[in-house]
């Protein structure tokens, strides 16, 4: 057997630790990590210096650190948000996206850009959730209307997306089969998600898990893990997407995981082993396999960037526009911004698409760099439109159509200042 050599994984690791070190040092440089990390692997990669190549160590922890970042997206979720008027408008603002990206799309398929519509629809509709609640509770507008309203769109875009991506771009037989393999998958997640509940109840099993939680045995953690792989093994048995499995298992955890003041140590060990190990080798491996030379040479693949970014703000900022009424239009064009703000799913998403020659890796390339420059521009703009229209006390309203008492609560993201940036 060949040996294997970890000089790329190496450096790759050692950029993954340099880049907040930079950005801590550098307060005025206000970009994301993720867009740095995206641009170290560019730098490092084939397309300019050659240093690293994405080897087998590399693609391994890099596949892992894609699965991780699904996983903690789903455990963002919560269930609590999934209910009420206001979540019946995001659900109607999600369907006028996709009425909104399916001619979009058309055209772009048309013009030879990709071969199936229906994924760049399901690409222009995600957002990122884990990006755009930071930046909500930055602004003071959590607990208000347009940080509620946001983070209930958000939400529905990223479950959603997640949802059709796996149904329509799965590994086996055509949608329909697929229709009953997620019915299937779905029934075998409940069950698991019931038994799991049940055995939690066990008295003296939960005593067991409060002794081992904090020990070396970091059981919690453990079975996290368990459950991760299993769903995600699931996933990729029944022919879906394996982000699904990481996904579901995510937003699993979450439902259990209804009093986390008593083990308030388990979700910053699982922010620990992604965001301080899995997700930043994924972040610069991407910007390793981004075909930029490609891109760069072709004045046509480069002009489908604006394009590209000119869809998406349509796509996901225009349903924004339903909020007017209850934002007002200056908040509801903030709202529409963060809306639009995606990068976590775009590259997933893209990879599917190059992996099943849906795409070519040069459009593939132009729609993560559209990703990079909505996360670099589009938070911004908003933050600064929502500065210039506050009023007192604007921030701290409770959004329009929440019962008293009812009002959607900021997701588990704020247990991390930047759940999606690596």
């Amino acid at each position: 057997m060949d040996e294997l050599s970890y000089q790329n994984l190496l450096l790759v690791c050692l950029v993954g630790a340099l880049i907040p070190i930079a950005l801590g040092l550098l307060p005025r440089l206000r970009l994301p990590s993720v867009v740095l990390e995206i641009a170290a692997g560019v730098i490092i990669g084939p397309a300019v210096l050659g240093w690293v190549q994405a080897d087998t160590p590399v693609a391994v922890l890099s596949w892992l650190g894609l699965t991780f970042l699904l996983f903690l997206a789903g455990l963002e979720i919560d269930p609590a948000q999934l209910r009420g008027p206001l979540v019946r408008i995001a659900v109607l603002g999600y369907v006028l996206t996709l009425a909104l990206a399916t001619p979009i799309a058309l055209v772009l398929a048309a013009a030879g850009w990709v071969d199936d519509p229906a994924l760049l629809v399901i690409i222009l509709s995600a957002t990122a959730l884990g990006l755009v609640v930071p930046v909500i509770r930055d602004s003071g507008e959590s607990s208000g209307a347009l940080g509620q309203t946001v983070i209930a769109a958000a939400t529905v875009a990223d479950v959603m997306a997640i949802v059709l991506l796996s149904l329509l771009f799965g590994a086996q037989g055509g949608a329909g089969s697929r229709s009953g393999l997620l019915i299937t998958f779905t029934v075998v997640v409940v069950a698991l998600g019931l038994a799991a509940g049940l055995a939690s109840r066990w008295r003296r099993l939960r005593t067991v898990l409060v002794s081992l939680q904090d020990s070396t045995a970091q059981i919690r953690v453990r079975l996290s893990v368990v459950l991760l792989v299993g769903l995600t093994a699931l996933a990729a048995e029944f022919g879906l997407e394996t982000i699904l499995g990481a996904f579901v298992a995510g937003v699993v955890i979450s439902l259990l995981d209804r009093t986390p003041r008593e083990h308030p140590r388990f979700r910053p060990k699982l922010d620990a082993l992604g965001f301080g190990l899995l997700i930043p080798v994924f972040y610069v491996t991407t910007g390793l396999q981004l075909d930029v030379r490609g891109l760069l040479a072709d004045e046509s693949a480069l002009l489908r960037v604006p394009i590209f970014l000119l869809a998406l703000l349509a796509v996901r900022g225009l349903p924004a526009l339903l909020f007017a009424r209850t934002l007002g239009l200056r908040r509801s064009v903030a709202a529409g911004l963060l809306q639009a703000t995606s990068l976590p799913f775009i590259v997933a998403s893209t990879q599917v698409g190059v992996a099943l020659d849906l795409m070519s890796p040069t459009t593939a390339a132009a729609l993560v760099t559209t990703g990079i420059l909505s996360v670099a521009v589009f938070p911004a703009a908003a933050l600064a439109l929502v500065r210039t229209s506050a009023r007192p006390g604007e921030g701290a309203e409770p959004a329009t159509g929440s019962e008293p008492g009812q009002e959607l609560q900021e997701p588990r993201s704020e247990r991390s200042p930047h759940p999606f940036q690596g």
